[in-house]
This record gives structure tokens, sequence and C-alpha cells, in this order.
């Protein structure tokens, strides 16, 4: 065969022959182009997925979310009393220390009590002698009803002599001097016995009326009574107790010996049973928190300490009403400020628990129970 009739090599090389195999130059052109396809398809799929994933993601939150309430602006508080008395007078002796724990009804503080026994003395020994005082005015009373009864017989005697001389008079038995003696005489005795009667009825109006009456009952005696009770409660206030169970606190600045004057802070003492939290939430976040919602309390000073606690109370006002300068809304360079509402949680203490002191900063988490729905978006 001459090289005229046999296809060239080159020729045979560019050509197809049906039926046969790929060639390596094509498979590896293909490649490329089908990676570049599966990649424009599955990008905006991944792409268009995840976003669905975040929305879905963030909507399960949302619905999820918003039941409790966390509230870090709240801090843990007690029952405290400044101790004092309303009676002045010298230290005698003060029976606790610093931090010592005390029950209800434990003495606090002694003042020296015999001013006070002496002024109770003297009011009683006062009441007393009012007593013997109105008891005999009772006495005297009727005394002075005798001195009329006497004064009475006497006026009859001089009317019964004035009439006898009344009529001898005339006919010349009796001079005209006796005569008008016993006129005189008559009319002095019934003036006596009128100065009795009112002497009598002033004693009587002393008596409140009557005579017979209880002088445990009188004014003056009632009043003699409050001085007696009055140097009473004095005396009784010489000793301060607990009024109730707590620690003291301050106990330093007041020593035996001195003098503490009436209303004078002594020391202070807080209470280890009447415990709560305050809490200061927004108002914002108000919305669905009641009385008795459960409360979760953590505190800053005891890390992985977990306190149950409930919603006792909301109060009616927020913090800044009560204030001594309140904020005045009324000018034309108003701001909205959130307000914060104070929130009363009661503490559910176990044995155990550490100590919950006063002014600990808190953390607490109210379960308000309510759930979200879509409804809420609209």
């Amino acid at each position: 065969m001459s090289e005229a009739t046999l296809p060239s090599q080159g020729a045979m090389t560019q050509g197809a022959i049906p039926g046969s195999a790929p060639r390596v130059s094509d498979r590896v052109t293909e490649a490329p182009v089908r990676r570049r396809i599966a990649g424009s398809i599955i990008r905006p799929i991944l792409m268009l997925g995840g976003i669905a994933v975040v929305i879905v993601g963030v909507g399960f939150y949302w619905l999820t979310g918003g039941r409790v309430v966390s509230i870090d602006d709240a801090y843990v508080r007690a029952a405290k009393e400044t101790i004092a008395t309303d009676v002045s007078g010298i230290v005698q002796s003060v029976p606790v220390r610093e931090g010592q724990r005390v029950k209800k009804g434990d003495v606090l503080l002694r003042l020296d009590p015999r001013p006070f026994e002496i002024a109770l003395a003297g009011a009683t020994a006062n009441r007393d002698g009012m007593v013997s005082t109105l008891n005999a005015m009772k006495l005297d009373y009727k005394r002075m009803l005798r001195d009329v009864d006497v004064r009475q017989a006497e006026v009859d005697s001089d009317q019964a002599n004035y009439d006898r001389y009344a009529g001898l008079v005339k006919n010349g038995g009796v001079t005209r001097a006796d005569y008008d003696n016993a006129r005189f005489k008559l009319m002095a005795d019934k003036q006596a016995v009128a100065a009795l009667k009112v002497a009598a009825s002033v004693q009587l109006a002393r008596l409140g009326g009557d005579p017979e009456v209880d002088v445990k009952t009188m004014n003056d005696y009632l009043q003699a009574q409050a001085k007696v009770d009055e140097a009473k409660r004095e005396l009784d206030h010489t000793v301060i107790y607990a009024p109730f169970s707590g620690i003291v606190t301050q106990v330093e600045t007041v020593q035996p010996g001195m003098y503490l004057s009436a209303a004078t802070a002594a020391f202070g003492l807080v209470s280890t049973d009447n415990v709560w939290i305050e809490a200061n939430p927004k108002e914002t976040e108000l919305t669905y928190v009641k009385p008795g919602d459960s409360v979760d309390v953590t505190v800053d000073t005891y890390p992985g300490r977990t306190w149950k606690g409930e919603v006792e109370a909301i109060a009616p006002n927020s913090g800044s009403e009560f204030s001594v300068l309140p904020a005045q809304n009324t000018s034309g360079n108003w701001v909205k400020v959130v307000q914060r509402i104070p929130v009363r949680i009661k503490v559910e203490h176990q044995d155990g628990d550490p100590e919950l002191r006063a002014g600990m900063s808190v953390v607490t988490d109210i379960d308000t129970g309510h759930v979200r729905s879509w409804r809420d978006l609209f």
C-alpha cells in the first residue's frame, strides 16, 4: 500500500473512532467542569440552609425565652433596729459584745435604776396621800352637813324667840332693844346656814356630786396614778431587751458609766430570721412577674449555691417616688428614663446554708411561667 492511501497518524489521533474509550485529555477537561456545576448548585443550597437554620434557631430561642426574668440589681435585706431607750440615765452594764447572737427577750443594756426607783417611790407616796385626802374630803362633807343641821336648829330657836318677842314688844313685855337683838340674831344665823350650805355644795362638787364616790375613780386619784404608771414605765425602760433574734453590732460605742440621753442610739441589732431579697428590675421586665412566682437566688459571696425563693410582693411605686428629691419631668428638656420597681422576694433558708448578711449582692432569676407565641409578634 502506498503512503498516499494510508491515513496519517495525526489524522487518526484527531478523529474519534465510534465506540472507542474517551481520551485522557477529554477526561481531564470534563472533571473541573462537573465540579463547577456541582459547586454552583450546592453553594446556594448551603447558604439558604444556613440562613434557615439560623432563623429556626432564633425563632426557637425567642419562643422558649422570655419566661425567666434575670435581675442583677438585687441585694439581701434584713430587719434591723437601732437600740435606744426613751429615758436618760447612766449606763450600768452592757451584757453583750460585738457580733454576739441574741434571742428575743435577751438583755442588751441596763441603766442605773436608782433615780427611777426614787421617782417611783415618790409618785406612789403622792398617790397614797391623795387617797387619804379624798377620803378626808368625803368625811368633811358629812361634817359640813351636820354643821348645817346645828345652825338650822339655832335658826329655829331664834325664829321662836323672835316670834315671841314680836308679840310682847307691842304690849311692852320686852324692850325694843331685846326685840331688835332677837331679829338680828335670827338674820345672822340664817346667813350662817346659807354659807354652810354653799360650802357643803362646793365640797360635794369636788366629790363629783356623789358623797359616797369611790376615790379611785376621781380625777385627782387618776392623775396621781398616772404619775405612778409613768414612773414604773421609766423604771422598766432602764433595761433594754432584744425585740427579735439577731446579731448585735457597733456595741463598742456604749460603755458602762457613760451618760446615755433619751432617744440616743446605743448600738444596732440585725435580724437573723426576718431576711429577704430586694430586687430592682426595670419596669419593662415586670410585664409577667406576679406574687407567688418561684425564684432562683444566687449570691455573689457563695458561687455555685442556689437558694429557692418566691415573689412575696411588688412595690406599688418606683424607687424614686420616696426619694428626697423626686424627678421633675415638667421641663422642656425631659428625657425618658426607665424606672425600677422594688420587688420583695422571700428566701427559703435550709439547715446548713451559709449566712445571708444584709447588703450582699445577689442575682435573682424569676420564673414567670409565661410562654411566648407567634401572636406576640403582631
